[in-house]
């Protein structure tokens, strides 16, 4: 199987995204092509997010039929009604006596202070940018500056939407997709060599490697808005997904797992200030993992395949008029 190097490596899972310029701020919707086990983890002290206590592996429905990821904070909660009625459209989701009700959760970032205008009016836009990521679901997509990405802001550095896969020696895939919207750096100290360096597979964000000899001060902090720091307007929300069958309560794992990335990734990472959280799918396209080695495995590489999805958002980001922040390349003039 030829690699995408996306997410949608991952047999069942396709991917649209929409954006509106003028508001600075998109969202990105995760459509399965069969009803898929899914589970979520939080590790960061200010999340935002839609419909996960479902997906508590104690409780009851294991299945799901997509995702969402949002800019907009609170007010891109609404882009999961607008995945809903495109897969209702479709006759997708949880038969209820006569009624089909698509379960999509999802998860938002904070973009509302990045520049653009966001006087949208009595409604947000969100609604309609999730009903128009859903129709525009596929196995391709942009990485860098769209979907949920597109108003991302890291410190000192524009974010973005990034992906990445690995397929196992024993066939099973795993895919990473990520917003990228941290409070800490993806690069080191002033560099231009990310924190991921170490798991970067070719060229994907750049091939630089780590810096040699490391700065005196590679660990020093720097933080987005610095005074104006406050809760919630900072998030890397993701999903990590695998062809391999699981349970919900193996999905929340491999979820938890997956977490290593963004500390891989990013310096600092599950602050008190960022939402960061993960979500896991599962969509059983192969036998489960065969023994506690492959399934450590498994759980190894949903780390390292995050770090780089990470890195990739950074690296694939464009430049945008709004900007506070100037994109990787724009900034090292790469």
């Amino acid at each position: 199987m030829t690699l995408r190097n996306l997410v949608t490596d991952v047999e069942g899972i396709l991917v649209g995204n929409a954006h509106d310029e003028k508001v600075d701020s998109g969202t990105t919707a995760i459509i399965f092509e069969n009803r898929s086990v899914a589970s979520y983890h939080v590790m960061g002290g200010a999340p935002g997010s839609r419909d996960t206590d479902l997906l508590q592996p104690e409780n009851t429905v294991s299945q799901i039929d997509g995702l969402f990821l949002s800019g907009g904070s609170a007010f891109g909660l609404d882009a999961g009604t607008g995945i809903q009625a495109a897969l209702r459209e479709k006759g997708i989701g949880l038969e209820v006596f006569d009624q089909i009700i698509p379960l999509v959760p999802g998860a938002i970032l904070f973009d509302l202070a990045n520049g653009g205008n966001k006087d949208w009016g009595k409604y947000p836009p969100y609604r309609e940018l999730g009903y128009q990521a859903a129709q525009n679901a596929a196995k391709n997509f942009e990485l860098g500056s769209s979907g949920a990405g597109f108003g991302a802001l890291v410190a000192g550095l524009r974010g973005g939407l990034g992906s990445a896969s690995t397929c196992l020696e024993n066939g099973i895939t795993i895919g990473a997709l990520v917003a990228v919207n941290a409070i800490g750096s993806p690069v080191v100290a002033n560099t231009a060599h990310f924190w991921a360096a170490m798991h970067e597979v070719g060229n994907e964000f750049g091939g630089r490697g780590s810096p040699v000899p490391l700065p005196v001060r590679a660990d020093e902090l720097i933080l987005k808005y610095h005074a104006r720091i406050t809760p919630g307007t900072n998030t890397t929300i993701g999903v990590i997904a695998t062809d391999a069958a699981l349970s919900k309560a193996e999905a929340k794992r491999l979820a938890v797992s997956a977490h290593d990335g963004f500390a891989r990734a990013l310096w600092p990472a599950h602050t008190p200030m960022d939402g960061d959280l993960i979500f896991a799918v599962a969509t059983g396209t192969r036998p489960a993992p065969a023994d506690m080695a492959e399934w450590t495995q498994m759980c190894a590489v949903a780390g390292s395949t995050m770090a780089r999805a990470v890195a990739r958002g950074i690296y694939e980001a464009d430049n945008n008029k709004n900007d506070q922040f100037p994109s990787w390349k724009k900034k090292f003039n790469l």
